[in-house]
């Protein structure tokens, strides 16, 4: 359970991490389910979709980047995203009754896995309630400085979903102008295996390149308050695979 001290320092921040939430066992039971889905969602992908799911840091081989959903394709997820020690935290954040719109499976492979810029969850969503979405990223290894953490623009969640842009033949890797961030300082998150680094859809946060020798694999489970949907989303997401949880 989360203290007051605690979602007032979220209310503040913008995000907080809260180590320990999955054991090793629970996490490597993840990596090996998603690493046996990602070798065959790689050999079966299509040449069209390459520039959306593989990593372009890694030069020397083909490796993924992201997947997609994994919520709704693999039961080692949804094991995740329904276990009462995570939904309690996200209830303590966003209210009861809570279900997965979105996830994500991030892999950042190492010498080589890219960065990802500075963007807002709620402009990639446009949800019909702001406050009512939150992120919770369970870091499946350790995420560090030297692999690619997290960084979040502290206190960017009092602030407003600002335009995005993409750089060109890069539709859909949307992120903040140069000019907005340039007045928002950005704040590593190192988090263990096993935490979970929670935030809120209107913070600025980005990860740095993988410069280390490990993997810096994750989870994103993007909850959101029974009733808020995506109605205004900036990206075509598939509203039939929203998941009640509580």
């Amino acid at each position: 359970m989360l203290s007051e001290a605690d979602k007032t320092l979220y209310r503040h921040l913008g995000h907080l991490t809260v180590p320990g939430v999955f054991s090793a066992q629970e996490t490597a039971a993840v990596v090996a389910d998603i690493e046996a889905w990602g070798e065959q969602f790689l050999a079966d992908l299509p040449p069209e979709q390459r520039a959306w799911y593989v990593d372009g840091g890694v030069k020397a081989r083909s490796v993924l980047r992201k997947l997609d959903n994994p919520h709704h394709h693999r039961a080692a997820v949804r094991r995740l995203a329904t276990a009462p020690a995570l939904v309690s935290l996200v209830e303590a954040l966003i209210g009861p009754g809570v279900s997965v719109y979105f996830s994500q499976i991030f892999f950042k492979p190492p010498e080589g896995g890219g960065p990802k810029p500075a963007h807002q969850d709620n402009f990639y969503f446009g949800p019909t309630d702001p406050e009512g979405v939150v992120t919770a990223w369970v870091a499946l290894d350790d995420a560090t400085l030297e692999n690619g953490c997290l960084y979040f623009g502290e206190g960017s969640n009092f602030g407003p979903v600002y335009p995005h842009e993409a750089p060109p033949h890069e539709p859909f890797n949307l992120q903040l102008p140069a000019a907005i961030l340039e007045r928002q300082p950005m704040v590593p998150a190192p988090v263990r295996r096993g935490g979970v680094s929670f935030h809120h859809g209107n913070t600025f946060h980005q990860s740095g390149p993988n410069h280390s020798l490990n993997w810096r694999r994750a989870c994103a489970l993007h909850f959101v308050r029974n009733g808020v949907e995506f109605a205004n989303p900036a990206l075509p997401y598939d509203h039939a695979l929203k998941m009640r949880v509580s």
